[in-house]
């Protein structure tokens, strides 16, 4: 029986990892949940999956979740609260599923108590990588990738030689508008840019998605992850979604992961690793499928990326200015505030004033995070 806690339950990540539970409840047992705002999904959640201790984002959701569940059930809030469900001390994985660098302290907590982490939360290794990694090697806690590309890698490296490693190539579906020119994105609508081909997300990582940031993100997360250069990295546009990323030796013999654009997958390998258990999903036919197409990344086409590459060989406090001033910009486009386009514009303007300073710890990160969203909340 593996005993899971998860961060951000009621989210996209956070849902399919209860599916995933669902289906097998003989290998696997819920002891913590935790979630924002959402509390009726939360209620729901802890009613089924019967956790000794949930999480919400504050006091008057903490009151409304406790007259709505059983006295045995521990109802804490806050961020507070979000490092207690990280640390539980039943849980042998902690799935972080947050989006957004609001996960960083629950994450690192997760690590100190020594829990096997299933990392869902890009933001974390692009905003403090350096730390996580260093942390999770002295805790000797295993980090396993949930985003579907970084499993494909993880999986393409396993019982291989990492020095002999020539390139990781991540593929990218393209997002939303992968076939519209520039010109094409003046205007565009936020239900326009929700509109993903492929996979069933959350808002925040479809829009991420549209601007290529997203993929921006999983490139310095690559880094961290499995320790290359950036050099070593290299993004292909795949429209099918079916060869999540590929890794290619220094013989040239490439090894790809394949499947259909399901999360549930990833979700479960990282659940049940070393093993593979059947999973909830279809399998792939690729004579159905009949062709699979692959496209040169346009970096013109899509700066986003551009700059995430930019940022991640600057390191430092560049992907921490980079992640706060995108997530500000996101949820500006959502609210109407801004148009798609400004997303980038804002990127470029915030980090055009950035200097690019070090940070060694959590607090010094909060403090570039906090200037970056002022920059891109007025900007």
């Amino acid at each position: 029986m593996i005993r899971i806690a998860i961060l951000g339950s009621t989210g996209s990540i956070g849902t399919q990892t209860l599916d995933i539970i669902a289906h097998s409840p003989d290998q696997f047992e819920v002891v913590a949940l935790s979630a924002g705002s959402n509390v009726n999904l939360l209620v729901q959640q802890a009613l089924q999956f019967k956790p000794s201790l949930v999480c919400v984002a504050h006091a008057e959701l903490a009151h409304e979740a406790r007259g709505r569940l059983p006295s045995h059930i521990k109802v804490v809030y806050g961020e507070e609260g979000l490092i207690e469900v990280a640390s539980e001390g039943d849980a042998d994985l902690v799935v972080t599923a947050i989006m957004g660098s609001r996960g960083l302290a629950a994450t690192l907590a997760a690590i100190d108590a020594g829990k096997t982490i299933g990392l869902a939360n890009k933001e974390t290794l692009v905003t403090a990588g350096h730390l996580v990694m260093e942390r999770a090697r002295q805790k000797g806690v295993a980090i396993l990738p949930i985003d579907s590309e970084h499993s494909a890698i993880y999986q393409c490296l396993n019982g291989e030689n990492s020095r002999e490693v020539n390139k990781i190539t991540l593929t990218a579906s393209g997002g939303s508008f992968r076939d519209k020119t520039r010109a094409e994105l003046e205007g565009v609508t936020v239900e326009q840019a929700l509109s993903h081909p492929n996979w069933s997300m959350g808002a925040k990582i479809t829009i991420d998605s549209a601007t290529m940031v997203n993929k921006g993100l999983e490139v310095i997360e690559a880094r961290w992850l499995f320790g290359v250069g950036y050099d070593q990295i290299d993004v292909l546009i795949h429209p099918e979604s079916i060869i999540h990323s590929f890794v290619e030796y220094v013989d040239y013999s490439i090894i790809a992961q394949m499947g259909m654009p399901d999360m549930r997958v990833p979700i479960q390998y990282a659940l049940t690793y070393p093993s593979r258990k059947p999973t909830p999903t279809k399998r792939l036919d690729l004579a159905a499928i009949g062709s699979l197409n692959f496209r040169q990344m346009d970096y013109e086409r899509f700066p986003c990326l551009r700059l995430a590459f930019d940022c991640g060989r600057a390191g430092q406090s560049a992907p921490t200015v980079f992640n706060a001033v995108n997530e500000v910009a996101v949820a500006r486009f959502l609210a109407g505030e801004i148009n798609f386009l400004d997303i980038e514009r804002l990127l470029a303007t915030v980090l055009d004033k950035h200097q690019v300073t070090e940070v060694n710890s959590l607090e010094a990160i909060a403090d570039i995070d906090a200037w970056a969203r002022r920059q891109a909340a007025t900007g």
